[in-house]
């Protein structure tokens, strides 16, 4: 295999295909690098040197987790084993023992992928700029010497721990549905690790308290082949069988987690999903109150391309929003930084200062759940208080210059505006985003254009007040794009 590192450490995690990119040697480098770079300077400020790792249920993340283990440990790091968990199982495991985690998992990519997912105690994500490419460059640096330079003089130990009850009982003690009125919620959990976490959150798995809830599993087997349908509900056609069975079985609604079960898609009785934007604006509704009792002002993050509807709700609810760029590190960074309650994003990631303002589906879930117990509406009527504007969705486009194309849609967006004596606001916070602010009569819309960092795409997303008007910022931009597209 090659040893190069180049094409498997990504911006925000490892991803890459095993054996080819991905085996025991090259994974035992990056633990023994990870401890040298992240555990070990930690822990100088504090107490003994200490990791988690746990990982999904793909064939190879066994043996994988338990090699880097190894590395992690000849460094003289002790290590403890969490086994089979969600990400944000491990990001609990990271926060409550207060240590760096690692989670083996490619999420929702095919099964011959596998990766990792690291942070620094209480949860930190560890990206590009924060350590991983240090890490990347320090474990290279030993695969090219053909062997991992010696470590402590005595190893750390590896123990195993099982975190899944304290997981449960952590999120239930956030969002208590123990006196909610009896629902039925079909679960979708892609044969993924939601199959191990719903049983012990939303039944009694882990030995708490049944809930008022009549849980439905489709494809709860952990099978990291994924013989039913990708784990990757972002994908219309991996949501089909949920949208069928939740009509069909009666139920109040559907929930769809993706593999590694970070991500949370609803759909409503009717089998009709509902915008991670409208379960963004319900959940910072929720957080915000609480806040507000407290005497706290509420401050709730969004990214650019979620619905407009996100930060009109927060405000009319009396909660600040904060706009940022797509991604979970500057989501996370601007948590902080504002010391946010809450934070969204239009893929599904809903982040919680209550859980060390990490993303966890699950307590989005919870959330939702908790709404709906507490309305005396369906929850495509409660769903539609929050669904003010009509989405396209992100549309994709091949294009050799996508600098050039997003300065020729500026131009042209300013020349139509000048004709029509529309006003137009232009940022440029991440790729472009043009906005018309409905001003004079004039309907709302928005349209965002991001350029891939690994491919030649160009990402376009478009709001508008009605599906008319969407419709024709959307064709309207494509147009030009495309005009230039290969």
């Amino acid at each position: 295999m090659s040893a190069s590192l180049s094409s498997v450490v990504k911006a925000y995690d490892v991803r890459g295909v095993v054996p080819d990119q991905l085996d025991a040697a090259v994974v035992r480098a990056l633990g023994a690098a990870f401890a040298e770079v992240v555990v070990l300077p930690e822990a100088a400020r504090g107490p003994a040197p200490r990791a988690v790792v746990g990982h999904d249920m793909r064939p190879s993340s066994p043996e994988l987790s338990a090699a880097f283990a190894e590395g992690v440990a000849s460094r003289g790091v002790d290590v403890v084993l969490i086994g089979l968990c969600s990400t944000d199982g491990l990001y609990f495991a990271s926060g409550s023992l207060d240590v760096p985690g690692a989670m083996f998992t490619a999420s929702h990519n095919p099964a011959q992928y596998n990766g990792i997912k690291l942070c620094r105690a209480g949860a930190r994500p560890v990206g590009q700029d924060t350590g991983l490419a240090a890490v990347r460059d320090l474990a290279q640096t030993w695969l090219d010497a053909g062997e991992v330079s010696a470590g402590a003089a005595a190893p750390g130990s590896v123990t195993e721990q099982d975190l899944l009850a304290g997981y449960a009982e952590h999120l239930r003690s956030l969002v208590d549905l123990s006196g909610a009125r009896p629902l039925k919620v079909v679960v979708d959990a892609g044969n993924g690790m939601a199959g191990h976490t719903v049983p012990a959150v939303l039944g009694d798995a882990a030995g708490l308290p049944a809930l008022p809830l009549d849980v439905q599993p489709l494809y709860f087997e952990l099978d990291g082949t994924f013989p039913n349908h990708e784990a990757n509900p972002l994908e219309p056609a991996n949501l089909r069988d949920l949208q069928a069975a939740v009509p069909r079985a009666g139920a109040d609604l559907g929930l769809a987690f993706d593999g590694d079960a970070d991500r949370c898609f609803v759909v409503d009785e009717n089998g009709d999903p509902v915008s991670p934007s409208a379960v963004t604006a319900l959940v910072a509704r929720r957080e915000i109150a609480k806040e507000r009792a407290a005497g706290r002002e509420p401050r709730v993050i969004h990214n650019l391309i979620t619905s407009r509807a996100v930060p009109e709700i927060v405000a009319e609810d009396g909660g600040v929003p904060v706009r940022t760029r797509v991604g979970h590190s500057f989501i996370k960074q601007r948590m902080a930084e504002e010391g946010a309650v809450f934070g969204g994003e239009h893929s599904a990631h809903y982040y919680f200062r209550e859980f060390w303002s990490a993303d966890t589906g699950m307590l989005a879930a919870m959330h939702v759940l908790a709404a709906l117990a507490e309305s005396d509406v369906p929850l495509s009527k409660l769903a539609a208080e929050y669904e003010r504007y009509v989405s396209s969705g992100e549309v994709n486009s091949t294009v050799d210059d996508a600098a050039a194309v997003t300065e020729r849609v500026l131009a042209a967006e300013r020349d139509l505006a000048a004709a029509q004596g529309r006003e137009l606001e232009v940022d440029h916070l991440d790729g472009l985003t043009v906005t018309s602010p409905g001003t004079g009569g004039q309907p709302m819309w928005w349209f965002n254009l991001r350029a891939s960092n690994t491919e030649p795409l160009l990402r376009l997303n478009a709001e508008g007040a009605d599906r008319e008007t969407m419709a024709a910022v959307r064709d309207r931009v494509l147009a030009v794009v495309r005009g230039g597209a290969r």
